[in-house]
């Protein structure tokens, strides 16, 4: 009898369809990283918030991807100021997210969180978010122009070190690498229960793991799912997590 793939589910974004048919939708690489990457069965996670049982949710899943997303973290959740004008929200999304973060820590469940995802993490756990990192003294501006092409967005712009001893550290072979960069906002304070995993050149948190994690608990600020084939870091990165997923399964 064939292996059964491990089952991951893929957070889901609440979007309006020509404006009008509310939606739940997941990019298509992340289906493909999941699917080829991880070696997994992708299934989209509706942001239905307080409708959706999170527990049976958990109880079905062997790993699960906390995706990037255009919209950010709702300030309020993590006691943040006034938004920026126009900040992209979704409501909908945080009341599904946040608090399934804890639940799938509880579980033991593998989890990759991606930009977004990762800022999911840190303020399910208690920390906080700086809204504009770009304003921040001394720190890049982590954005990627509008007019670019997805590719030209997705490429490799600025290094980040891999912190000793960590997860990253295990799975990464070498301690710097390119990575790319769409984020305008980044981790603030740190939640007490992560653990820094790599650092931008203007040392921005890029990567976390979680401390004492039942499983594969890992962080990411930049987009792996993007040339994971060819890129060395992003590829290793799958690769742990979909042998994680099948641990898991098969246990």
């Amino acid at each position: 009898m064939k292996d059964r793939k491990p089952l991951i589910g893929i957070t889901g974004d609440y979007i309006k369809v020509r404006d009008v048919m509310p939606a739940s939708a997941a990019y298509e690489v992340y289906s493909r990283a999941v699917n080829n990457g991880a070696r997994g069965l992708p299934w989209i996670i509706p942001p239905l918030g307080p409708d959706l049982d999170l527990d049976a949710i958990v109880d079905r899943l062997d790993g699960i991807v906390f995706t990037g997303a255009r919209s950010n973290v709702q300030p309020h959740h993590y006691d943040g100021g006034p938004p920026p004008d126009n900040n992209p929200e979704d409501p909908a999304r945080d009341s599904t997210t946040l608090p399934l973060v804890p639940k799938v820590l509880a579980r033991g469940v593998p989890m990759l969180c991606i930009c977004r995802g990762m800022q999911e993490l840190n303020v399910a756990l208690g920390g906080t978010l700086h809204q504009e990192i770009h304003k921040v003294p001394e720190k890049r501006d982590h954005r990627a122009a509008d007019h670019l092409t997805p590719d030209q967005k997705f490429a490799p712009v600025h290094h980040v070190r891999i912190e000793p001893g960590g997860v990253l550290a295990k799975l990464a072979p070498g301690t710097e690498f390119q990575v790319n960069s769409v984020h305008g906002q980044g981790i603030d304070q740190l939640s007490k229960k992560l653990h820094v995993e790599a650092r931008a050149d203007d040392n921005v948190i890029e990567a976390v793991s979680v401390d004492g994690s039942k499983g594969f608990a890992l962080g990411v600020q930049w987009h792996p799912e993007w040339d994971f084939v060819q890129h060395p870091l992003y590829h290793a990165i799958w690769d742990a997590f979909g042998a994680a997923c099948r641990k898991y399964h098969d246990r």
